[in-house]
């Protein structure tokens, strides 16, 4: 907890064996209330681990997507009473210790929401596979023209909301699909809410998970499409998207 708000990490989990005992031995918990850990439908001992570590677990019953699983955690969240909800991913790609100064970034109503940006340092351009590195690099240039905002990266996976934020951002309409976070970010800045960004660590495992190339490309021409309808939206074009606030 943080100035009596209660923090609660959501985990979405596929396949996560290999990494999670290390991610969830490295989270500061004397700060967090809770960690929940959504299990899509893996098929290794993801579920087993996470019992062991004495977290709280959901298992979908069957694969659902990325997108439909942050859905099923921030809905747990709010059961759960949280003032601040914090995504981290279970692949060891983010480091877990900056859940701290995200939450603060919240908790001390700097921002609604918080970014950790791989794209601040220079492990990005070193650690980063070279195509989704300059993919990430354009496709952030391109939005913040399109959107007209200044933020470093728009794809980092690592993020920190409000309780406010989430429940007036209806992420139960959008896509059950890696495009999910994206669709987010998008809504939370035509919503005019705040974003923090704090610079995160590049890290590549062979474990890690990610998208291949084929995703990669669907993923960002949703990203480009996505840009224009909001430029749409503001010049008050009637697109469905942002027309669910």
């Amino acid at each position: 907890m943080l100035n009596n708000k209660k923090i609660v990490i959501v985990m979405p989990a596929y396949n996560a064996q290999a990494t999670l005992k290390e991610v969830c031995d490295n989270i500061p918990k004397d700060f967090v209330d809770e960690i929940i850990l959504v299990d899509d439908c893996s098929n290794d001992n993801t579920l087993e681990i996470a019992k062991e570590l004495k977290i709280k677990v959901i298992a979908h019953k069957k694969n659902l997507g990325y997108g439909a699983n942050q859905k099923t955690c921030y809905d747990e969240a709010f059961r759960v009473g949280a003032d601040i909800v914090i995504m981290l991913h279970c692949d060891n790609q983010y480091d877990p210790k900056l859940v701290i100064p995200m939450a603060s970034m919240i908790a001390y109503d700097n921002y609604d929401c918080a970014i950790a940006s791989r794209m601040l340092l220079d492990s990005a351009k070193k650690n980063m596979p070279k195509y989704k590195y300059f993919a990430n690099k354009f496709l952030s240039a391109f939005q913040n023209i399109c959107l007209n905002k200044n933020l470093s990266e728009y794809h980092s996976g690592y993020r920190a909301y409000s309780a406010e934020v989430l429940r007036k951002i209806p992420y139960q309409k959008l896509s059950d699909d890696f495009i999910f976070d994206n669709e987010m970010l998008c809504l939370i800045l035509y919503n005019d809410f705040t974003v923090g960004e704090l610079s995160c660590e590049t890290r590549y495992f062979k474990n890690s998970s990610s998208i291949n190339f084929k995703n990669s490309v669907k993923y960002g021409l949703g990203v480009i499409k996505l840009s224009v309808l909001y430029i749409l939206a503001k010049l008050k074009i009637k697109i469905s998207i942002f027309n669910i606030r």
